[in-house]
């Protein structure tokens, strides 16, 4: 019965995990696509643009930003894509001649970035 118990535990947390997996790879796209310019591969504010926007970009891999993304998962980076500091991010692109195309930001598209930046930061402390 124990065996039986802890078998069912085993598979139902496999079947959570499973459908709760932000896809790393989609994640790794969309930063690299729409985010990489400013922010930088390594997520430091390192990027091209990077100090062409006032204020210049800041280092996402600080432990106060750490602290933020883990505390409101999701959060900071949906507020950041789907209100972008109000004019700041769309005039710096405009300003450099940067033309980036429209995108319809899906729920998952917001989970899978902010799994992919997490990951970023975790391996860059």
């Amino acid at each position: 019965m124990k065996i039986l118990f802890i078998a069912s535990l085993g598979i139902l947390s496999l079947i959570q995990t499973s459908l709760s997996f932000a896809d790393n790879a989609n994640g790794k796209n969309l930063y690299v696509q729409r985010c990489a310019m400013c922010h930088g591969t390594d997520i430091k504010g390192t990027g091209p643009l990077a100090n062409k926007s006032n204020p210049p970009t800041p280092d996402l891999t600080t432990s106060v930003f750490k602290k933020r993304l883990n505390d409101y998962p999701g959060v900071i980076v949906s507020s950041i894509i789907l209100r972008p500091n109000g004019d700041l991010i769309p005039r710096t692109l405009r300003e450099n001649g940067v033309k980036l195309a429209p995108y319809a930001w899906r729920v998952q598209d917001l989970r899978d970035l902010h799994q992919y930046m997490t990951g970023v930061i975790s391996k860059n402390r």
